[in-house]
């Protein structure tokens, strides 16, 4: 989790490094926000929470699924190995299709903690507020799916 979260913030820092000069001349400071964490499309604590958890839900049960390598002979386990980056990266697109809109779909507690401390932290010219009010939607929602598919996915085996 420390490893994913400093990955997190170092990606916010040299995307704030690239984009400096852009930040300068953007007077939108949602936009600002938007390109270091999530924000609701339409801020209703109950439909983003639950978009969240549903979207983390379905990300996490399905990979359980997808690295579930059976073994065959006791010492041959077979499974995607390293190709199951591929179909995780069509569920990962196809929950943002199918859910991204509603709160930008973060699935992961890091990918959006992460950066928004970095947006608090980072002298980005014209920034406003790092809306820590809807900061803990985006972290607890991904946390209780995971939680749940991980649940549902020991009973289930």
């Amino acid at each position: 989790m420390l490893a994913q979260m400093l990955g997190a913030m170092f990606g916010s820092l040299l995307a704030w490094f690239k984009y400096k000069d852009h930040f300068a001349v953007t007077e939108d400071k949602a936009l600002k926000l938007a390109a270091f964490c999530t924000g609701p499309a339409i801020r209703n604590t109950f439909s983003n929470l639950t978009s969240e958890i549903i979207g983390s839900f379905v990300l996490l049960f399905v990979i359980f699924h997808f690295t579930n390598a059976e073994i065959v002979d006791s010492k041959t386990p077979v499974g995607l190995g390293s190709l199951g980056a591929i179909p995780v990266m069509f569920l990962v697109w196809s929950i943002g299709l199918s859910l991204g809109g509603t709160t930008g779909y973060a699935i992961n507690p890091v990918r959006d903690l992460g950066p928004r401390i970095m947006h608090a932290l980072l002298p980005i010219a014209g920034k406003g507020n790092s809306d820590w009010s809807y900061s803990w939607i985006p972290v607890l929602g991904p946390m209780f799916g995971a939680g749940m598919a991980a649940l549902l996915y020991l009973v289930l085996n």
